[in-house]
């Protein structure tokens, strides 16, 4: 899936969200299927502290497989909400960053957060494990 961010979408307008519950904003469902992947949310919160390279970011979240956080760098990437710099070596690295877009995730991603530390039980979570 690729999300196309509006071209100056900082200038742009907030558009209402639709509430009529016979209509699905399409806009709302590709923004929640981009993010509600799995390890997602995990990888952008800790891009939230900051910029990480890519074995601080798999180090960081037990169970989730390099393959795995490759992915899901890249469809962040491709969705304009993470950057990647490759880093002069020797040896070299790679950087990952959240863009002006991925920013704009925190207080969203934090209102989940509070939401899911208030009405979810931490002992009916799932194990981490590897694979997808």
């Amino acid at each position: 899936m690729r999300m196309a961010l509006a071209p100056d979408a900082a200038a742009t307008s907030t558009p209402e969200v639709s509430h009529d519950p016979a209509v699905v904003c399409a806009v709302y469902h590709q923004a929640v299927e981009l993010i509600g992947k799995r390890w997602t949310g995990a990888i952008v919160s800790l891009l939230f502290r900051g910029p990480l390279r890519f074995h601080a970011l798999v180090s960081a979240v037990p169970g989730m497989s390099e393959r795995l956080c490759a992915d899901r760098l890249r469809e962040l990437e491709v969705a304009g909400l993470v950057s990647r710099h490759v880093l002069p070596g020797p040896p070299v690295g790679v950087e990952y960053t959240l863009t002006g877009a991925g920013r704009d995730l925190n207080e969203s991603l934090s209102a989940l957060g509070r939401w899911a530390h208030r009405w979810l039980d931490p002992a009916a979570a799932p194990a981490a494990q590897s694979g997808d």
